[in-house]
C-alpha cells in the first residue's frame, strides 16, 4: 500500500471551491441529510470545552461519519470567542479534519469556519424552501444577529432565487447592523436597520436569528401572531412558551433537545418532546407537510455530516481543479518495526 497522502487546505481554497455553484452546495446538504435520515451516517453528541476563567468561550468537538457514496469520517473542532468581535476578529474559528474510511489515517485538514458558515446557511435555505412550498414565499426577510452566518444566510437566499420586497437587518450593536446594512445594499430589497427586536418580528415573514445568545430574551408568543417562517439557528433566542406555541421542525431531535436550547428548555417545561412536530429528513422525504396559519419554527443543532459532506465535497473540487499541495513527509513512522539499524529515540 502507498503511503498516505496529507493536505492542508486554506481558507481560501475552501472559499474557491464553495463559491462557485451554492445551488449544487444545497445539494450536498440535502444527500447528507437524505443519508442521515436513512441511517448512513454516525452523528455522535457534540463535545463542548468551557473554561472557567472564560465563560463566554467555547470550543466543540463534532465528530462524524458519512456513508454513501464519497464516504468520510472525520472532526471539525471550532471555537466559539465572542470577545474577538471587540477587536475586529471573527467570533469563530474553525478546522476540520478528514479521515480515510478504509484506513482511518486523516488525509485532509481544512480551514472550516467557510465550511461551518456555508453548511449552516445552506441547511437554513434547504429547509425554508423546502418548509414554504405549496405556499406563498415570505417576502420580508429579517435578521437577528448581523455576523458572518446571517451574511451566509442571505448570500445563499439570493444566490438560489429568493426575491424579497424588503429585508430587516437588529444588532445590539448598531455599528454591527448599518456594516451589514451597508453590505446588503447592493442587492435588490431596500435594507431597513431596527433598533429592536420585536418590530423586525413583526414586519418580517422570514426570520432568521444568527445571534450568540445564551438565553431566551424572545418572550412573547404575540409577536408570532402572522405566523411567520423562523429559521432558529442560534437555537437559545425564543422562550419555551414560544417554541410550545409553534409547529417545530428540527434536524435531528436528540441533538437539538440538550445544551440549553430554546427546545430542550421547553422539554424541561412540559416533560415531553410532542412539541417536536418532524425532523427535516420527515418534510425532505414528504412525510410531514406544516401546516398553514401558525408560526413555523426551524431549529437546526447543527450536524457534523454536513461539515462532512461540504468538506468533502471542498476538497474534491480543490483536487479536480489541481489547487491541493500534498505534505509529503507529514507521516513518518509508517514502518512497523521502524529501519534495521535506525537508532532508538
Amino acid at each position: 500500500m502507498s503511503a498516505p497522502s496529507f493536505t492542508v487546505v486554506s481558507g481560501a481554497q475552501v472559499h474557491r471551491a464553495l463559491a462557485a455553484d451554492p445551488a449544487a452546495v444545497l445539494d450536498v446538504v440535502e444527500r447528507a441529510y437524505r443519508l442521515h435520515g436513512a441511517g448512513q451516517a454516525v452523528n455522535p453528541p457534540s463535545h463542548f470545552l468551557k473554561f472557567p476563567d472564560r465563560p463566554g468561550a467555547r470550543i466543540i468537538a463534532l465528530p462524524a461519519s458519512l456513508g454513501g457514496a464519497g464516504a468520510v469520517d472525520g472532526i471539525k473542532w471550532i471555537s466559539s470567542f465572542p470577545q474577538n468581535v471587540a477587536t475586529g476578529l471573527p467570533r469563530a474559528s474553525a478546522v476540520l479534519v478528514l479521515n480515510d474510511p478504509a484506513t482511518g489515517y486523516p488525509y485532509a485538514c481544512l480551514e472550516s469556519s467557510i465550511i461551518s458558515a456555508t453548511r449552516t446557511a445552506a441547511s437554513a435555505v434547504l429547509a425554508a424552501g423546502r418548509l414554504t412550498r405549496g405556499r406563498t414565499r415570505p417576502a420580508r426577510v429579517g435578521f437577528v444577529g448581523a455576523g458572518l452566518i446571517a451574511r451566509y444566510v442571505h448570500t445563499y437566499l439570493t444566490a438560489t432565487g429568493w426575491q424579497f420586497d424588503q429585508v430587516g437587518v437588529h444588532d445590539l450593536n448598531p455599528d454591527h447592523a448599518r456594516q451589514w446594512r451597508d453590505y446588503a445594499t447592493g442587492y435588490p430589497a431596500p435594507v431597513r436597520v431596527h433598533d429592536d427586536v420585536e418590530s423586525l418580528i413583526r414586519t418580517s415573514d422570514l426570520v432568521v436569528f444568527a445571534t450568540v445568545a445564551p438565553a431566551p430574551h424572545v418572550h412573547d408568543p404575540a409577536l408570532l401572531a402572522h405566523a411567520p417562517l423562523v429559521l432558529h439557528l442560534s437555537l437559545r433566542d425564543l422562550s419555551p412558551e414560544i417554541i410550545l406555541g409553534a409547529t417545530n421542525v428540527v434536524d435531528d431531535i436528540d441533538h437539538c433537545l440538550t445544551a440549553g436550547t430554546s427546545p430542550h428548555l421547553a422539554e424541561q417545561l412540559v416533560g415531553h418532546r410532542d412539541f417536536v412536530h418532524a425532523t427535516l429528513y420527515d418534510v425532505l422525504t414528504g412525510r410531514y407537510r406544516a401546516p398553514v396559519g401558525r408560526p413555523l419554527v426551524f431549529s437546526p443543532f447543527g450536524l457534523g455530516v454536513l461539515d462532512l459532506a461540504v468538506g468533502r465535497y471542498a476538497y474534491d473540487r480543490a483536487a479536480a481543479a489541481g489547487d491541493l499541495t500534498g505534505i509529503d513527509d507529514f507521516f513518518y513512522e509508517l514502518s512497523r518495526y521502524g529501519s534495521r539499524g535506525a537508532p532508538c529515540p
